[in-house]
């Protein structure tokens, strides 16, 4: 025997050594090689590429059918696995080889971790707080239920020995709602106002957490068993230090960024990297790296850097990594094995169970509750909707979570409400009886719009005979592509530790409504914060109008007034969503400019309302006709009429062809006048409201009159917009118009220079007919007035009066 040498250690030699290669990347092309896709890297391209294009085809295809992306990706996935494509085994072999498993499954890992990266930056998790009770009733029992039932399911199926911790994935599955989908889908619908909207949403928030909470305990589980105490105590620990100590500090590090100035990309690539730090280290307690990263996105402080964050990631995750991800569970996915030794009728009652037991949960709610039978299957239906969580489900409940989700769509459409879209009858001021309910939808973008409207507010005189709800809809622009929310706050709310810069004004509205409640009689008030883009936020305000039955819809100018007393613009958007209301509003619009009179007095003591007829003028008196009404403050009325001569003039242009707007004047003055008659008779013995009458030439003389109203320092100015209103003391004015919004006359009160200092309530009728006519103007005809639903007081006729600077323009004698 030969004897071994005395240098060679004989425990190395049943040691495996790797050899690395001297390049980091070895070419094999097709020079070099029989097969150039033989490579991980390029054999993972080709198969990103495929999957991004088979996905995105889908989703083009579902697009008819309103089916959110979430279906095209799961039903992707599983064309790319073994249950269509995988059956041909040259396409497995060339496509998806086995080895190639060693990168597809860490890009999938990594592409979960960063969605729920963004789960985490996109939920609120103080809307949990703000739940109602019948929301949270709805949650916890879309909690106990399905969680038990896809308990049970996992041991029925499992025929052989089940692993236990497993059945803590499938109660999961069936317990998850997907709050980001659920909100695309009643965003699209428009159901996100709908009552049985907002109990889902709300439901699926509290939902979606408890079920991240329930997915980090089955990590924890199956992870180790023999220490799972550890994993769990380890895993509340980082979530407990991420809550105290992580946020206040990463609050600080924010609050140190001047602001409007923007966040580096410093500040994000530390983000990202703080995301996956989180990520390692509750890998490392024996959970999933997705639940660090989601629980780092969840304490992100700042509503706009989770915003930078998400325009940043958003479509690199959504579009890129995810269909690996979704790839990696299509082939997990086999359908023919879901049979295998069972029959498919115990599968098939599986996936129904599966898909109907949120409707059970909600249905159980019902029983006990003041839940209708058809809200609750609404809601139960729309809670089925899924997202990507966990790859432990396998095939029979991808299979029933793509059911369900494909169910929530067409739920959406068949239970939505039909009478939130029946027609309400008091949807202007003129036909509101004097002594019922007015009902006013306040917009509020910014808390500077706050003053003005609730000193608008106190002159409308809400009192015990004549009571007035006002709801404030504060309006915030969501930026990027989170989810739409509406919350509806309670009265005298009190500030959370680290609020928001869009909580803190919702504090400072509600303070202000609710001390105007207080201190006013017969007032209810009710504050709701709308976020949503500006492309759609014309569409929320005429939602909120119809569901709250609004007789007057109040919106802010975009211009306001300057330290220089000059009116400028403050955001261009607001003039595009004022005209969108004022098109599309279900009820009167009064557009308000704030020429800095609330900054003097609570409420206007000297008002003024400028008549020259049509639809929107008398809607304009009949609203200052509410604010002089047992009163102290005065009411002046000023009703313009055009001389014979100019009257004849502007008939016979208008025979000729020279008016575009089809008006019946014959009948619009005949209103005019029976309208304002039955006004001055009925104020007649009122000393605080006055009328006169003007007859003027032309607009030189209107805009003479106009200015010299200014030495009788009103405070608030009420006109109408000018729709179904043919004058000739105002066609030169309406050419000339900056803001053809307001109206020649709002137009010319806003944009004049004044010495005094008021504001300006342009007033729009509501009506059914004139919505559809281009440019938002409509035939005067078609106007449907009742004479009946005003209440005339019995009082005797009085003299007309005049302005003293109007002494140069003729009376008119109203009987002759």
């Amino acid at each position: 025997m030969a004897a071994i040498p005395g240098m060679m250690d004989i425990a190395k030699l049943n040691q495996t050594i790797l050899c690395y290669a001297e390049t980091i990347y070895r070419f094999n092309g097709l020079w070099e090689g029989p097969d150039p896709l033989t490579p991980l890297i390029s054999l993972f391209l080709i198969q990103l590429t495929f999957s991004m294009g088979v996905i995105h085809l889908l989703v083009f295809a579902l697009k008819p059918f309103n089916q959110p992306p979430f279906i095209a990706e799961v039903l992707g996935g599983i064309l790319l696995g073994p249950t269509v494509f995988g059956r041909i085994a040259e396409y497995r072999k060339l496509a998806f080889p086995n080895y190639s498993f060693r990168i597809l499954e860490p890009m999938a890992h990594l592409s979960i971790t960063y969605y729920a990266f963004l789960i985490g930056l996109k939920m609120d998790v103080r809307g949990i707080m703000r739940t109602s009770p019948k929301a949270m009733k709805v949650a916890l029992s879309g909690i106990i239920i399905p969680f038990s039932v896809g308990a049970g399911l996992y041991f029925i199926f499992q025929i052989d020995k089940p692993e236990r911790a497993g059945c803590l994935f499938w109660g999961a599955a069936l317990t998850v709602t997907g709050f980001s989908v659920l909100t695309n889908i009643l965003d699209k619908q428009q159901m996100l106002h709908v009552e049985s909207g907002k109990t889902a949403l709300s439901s699926a928030l509290i939902n979606e957490t408890c079920s991240w909470g329930l997915l980090a305990l089955g990590f924890a589980v199956t992870s180790s068993q023999s220490n799972m105490q550890w994993s769990v105590i380890s895993t509340v620990a980082f979530v407990l230090v991420c809550v105290y100590f992580v946020r206040p500090g990463l609050s600080w590090i924010v609050r140190r960024v001047p602001e409007g100035q923007g966040y580096s990309e410093f500040y994000i690539c530390s983000i990202v990297s703080g995301m996956a730090l989180s990520g390692v280290i509750t890998d490392a307690c024996g959970t999933h790296p997705m639940i660090g990263a989601f629980v780092f996105g969840l304490i992100i402080p700042n509503e706009v850097l989770e915003v930078t964050i998400v325009d940043k990631l958003e479509d690199f995750v959504m579009g890129i990594l995810m269909p690996v991800y979704f790839v990696v569970c299509g082939l997990r996915t086999n359908v023919d094995s879901m049979s295998n030794e069972t029959s498919w009728a115990i599968v098939l009652l599986v996936i129904l169970l599966a898909c109907g037991v949120k409707v059970l949960s909600a249905l159980t709610v019902s029983a006990f509750s003041d839940i209708s039978v058809d809200e609750a299957l609404a809601v139960g239906f729309m809670c089925n909707t899924k997202s990507a969580l966990s790859t432990q489900t396998y095939s029979v409940m991808i299979v029933a979570v793509l059911v369900m989700t494909m169910i929530a769509t067409p739920a959406a459409v068949w239970f939505k409400p039909v009478q939130n879209m029946v027609a309400y009858k008091r949807r202007t001021v003129q036909k509101a009886k004097s002594d019922e309910e007015l009902r006013v939808v306040a917009c509020i973008h910014t808390t500077r719009n706050v003053p003005s409207i609730i000193h608008l507010l106190r002159t409308s005189n809400a009192r015990s005979q004549s009571p007035m709800s006002v709801f404030a809809l504060q309006l915030v622009e969501l930026v990027g592509r989170a989810s739409t929310m509406m919350v509806v706050h309670s009265s005298r709310k009190a500030g959370l530790r680290n609020s928001s810069t869009v909580e803190l004004q919702a504090d400072q509205i509600i303070t202000a409504f609710d001390n105007y409640e207080l201190r006013s009689e017969g007032v209810a008030t009710q504050v709701i914060t709308a976020r949503c883009p500006y492309t759609t936020m014309d569409d929320d305000v005429c939602t909120v109008a119809r569901e709250r039955r609004a007789a007057l819809l109040v919106v802010p100018f975009h211009k306001q007034r300057n330290a220089d007393g000059e009116m400028e613009d403050i955001n261009p958007s607001l003039r595009s969503i004022n005209e969108g209301i004022l098109e599309n509003a279900p009820c009167s619009v009064g557009i308000l400019v704030d020429r800095g009179a609330a900054e003097t007095q609570d409420h206007a003591q000297n008002v003024a309302a400028l008549f020259f007829g049509g639809p929107d003028d008398r809607e304009a008196l009949a609203y200052a006709w509410r604010m002089a009404d047992e009163t102290d403050s005065k009411l002046t009325v000023v009703r313009f009429i055009p001389s014979s001569e100019v009257a004849g003039a502007n008939h016979e242009a208008a025979e000729k062809g020279h008016v575009s707007l089809e008006i019946d004047t014959e009948r619009e003055k005949l209103l005019d006048d029976d309208y304002f008659n039955k006004f001055k008779n009925a104020t007649a013995n009122s000393a605080n409201i006055r009328c006169f009458d003007l007859v003027l030439d032309d607009e030189e003389e209107t805009i003479k009159a106009i200015k010299s109203m200014d030495e009788h320092y009103h405070d608030l100015y009420i006109v109408g917009r000018g729709r179904g209103m043919q004058s000739a003391l105002t066609t030169g004015l309406a050419d000339w118009c900056d803001c053809p919004e307001l109206g020649p006359i709002g137009d010319l009160l806003v944009t004049s220079e004044f010495e005094s200092s008021f504001s300006v309530l342009i007033v729009q009728q509501y009506s059914e007919s004139g919505r559809s006519r281009e440019g938002s103007f409509r035939s005067a005809a078609s106007v449907n007035y009742s004479g009946e639903e005003m209440m005339v007081r019995e009082t005797a006729p009085a003299e007309s009066e005049k302005f003293e600077s109007f002494g140069s323009f003729r009376k008119w004698d109203h009987e002759n």
